[in-house]
């Protein structure tokens, strides 16, 4: 039977993920190193751990409201407020979703109409291409440069912007480049984005994995740009909490009322046991100054450094990273193009990383590598990759 009759050609059309083509072929390799999922080796601290199997044993388990349990939204609400300055209604303007992955599609299914367009600076997370797409709207990607540190400037984005635009979608920290951008270049993308009558996406899932002394900055904490901007974050990369899957779209309430008869009619809620840990994980780091994530965070900056450095004595030219958890190192003195080089790395050397492609056509001549991955596993990885550079 011919099925391609049947389905939308537009999603039939979209690729699949870049990212999992090679996590699959990793699973058929025991020996193989990953340095390519996005996931913190971390286990879910104990305590966020505990409060979920309380929760299940004393009989929490009916749904919580569409929005999410509401002592959960208020410990969402004072963490944004101590941590960056950003003030939410828990009962109209905070959602818990299914991850940040979630809110994405939430806030593209809730803005756009057929022809929207949406500018997505790139290299950056897969899933926002599709996202607009899957909404009816048109991706208008960005590229950035490694001179300019990854960072979308204003003239890139007045170029980009059309009478269709609607959007832009701000991806910082970002994945994969673990570029930054501070207060300074906000300040002017923000002069733009008001006098275009631009709505702003802003996805800060990695907005605790800074490396800097200034800190994160949220683009929602500047003047006039509350009211036009969607903030997105979750648990997943700062709280070692992938598996949960539990995040949190922050918006004004018209545009919330919008967004949450999608989730309602789609997801219903989140899961009740990753509430209960997500609360715990909030709860307890704001009496404890957030300690799991300041060990975790010092953990990952020694070994962004350790693989930054590593990167550069191979020879390679590497973006020094300032958030995340990757680095996106050139691989163009090799000659290989980006997925030639990491499927002979896989085949050869039995490390996984992920081709620069994967996050859009400027990502050409770069792989992304994750160093969320054991010190002792780490070390040999960028043992074998050194090893694979030279014989090239």
């Amino acid at each position: 039977m011919d099925y391609s009759r049947y389905w939308n050609p537009d999603i039939a059309a979209v690729p699949k993920s870049g990212i999992r083509k090679f996590f699959d072929i990793v699973q058929t390799m025991p020996s193989a190193i990953s340095l390519g999922v996005g996931e913190p080796d971390f286990v879910t601290p104990y305590h966020i751990r505990n409060a979920a199997i309380d929760s299940l044993l004393d009989g929490e388990t009916q749904y919580t409201s569409n929005w999410g349990k509401l002592s959960l939204r208020k410990e969402i609400g004072n963490y944004l407020e101590s941590r960056y300055g950003l003030s939410y209604d828990p009962q109209r303007e905070i959602l818990v979703t299914v991850g940040a992955s979630e809110g994405i599609d939430l806030a593209m299914r809730a803005l756009l109409k057929a022809g929207d367009e949406v500018l997505v600076p790139e290299p950056s997370y897969v899933s926002y291409r599709p996202s607009v797409i899957f909404a009816g709207g048109v991706p208008v990607p960005i590229k950035t440069e490694a001179s300019r540190n990854f960072v979308l400037t204003p003239e890139e984005l007045e170029a980009s912007i059309t009478r269709h635009t609607k959007a832009v979608i701000l991806p910082y920290p970002n994945n994969p480049t673990g570029a930054i951008i501070g207060r300074e270049a906000l300040e002017k993308l923000c002069e733009v984005i008001l006098r275009h009558d631009l709505l702003v996406i802003s996805d800060e899932i990695y907005s605790e994995l800074t490396y800097c002394p200034e800190g994160h900055v949220s683009i929602a904490s500047l003047p006039g740009m509350w009211e036009r901007t969607i903030y997105l974050n979750g648990f997943s990369k700062a709280f070692a909490m992938t598996g949960w899957r539990v995040g949190y779209v922050c918006a004004p309430a018209q545009i919330m009322d919008v967004m949450v008869k999608i989730h309602q009619y789609t997801i219903m809620c989140a899961s009740t046991q990753g509430q209960v840990a997500a609360e715990e994980a909030l709860r307890q780091g704001r009496e404890d100054e957030y300690a799991d994530v300041t060990t975790m965070r010092q953990s990952y900056d020694h070994r962004r450094r350790l693989m930054f450095n590593a990167f550069r004595e191979m020879g390679l030219n590497c973006f020094e990273p300032l958030g995340a958890f990757y680095v996106f190192p050139s691989i163009e003195k090799t000659g290989l193009c980006s997925e030639e080089f990491c499927e002979k790395l896989l085949r050869e050397k039995e490390v996984a990383c992920v081709p620069g492609t994967a996050f859009g056509a400027c990502g050409e001549g770069h792989i992304r590598c994750c160093y969320a991955t054991a010190l002792d596993k780490l070390d040999i990885a960028l043992s074998r990759i050194a090893e694979f550079v030279q014989s090239i």
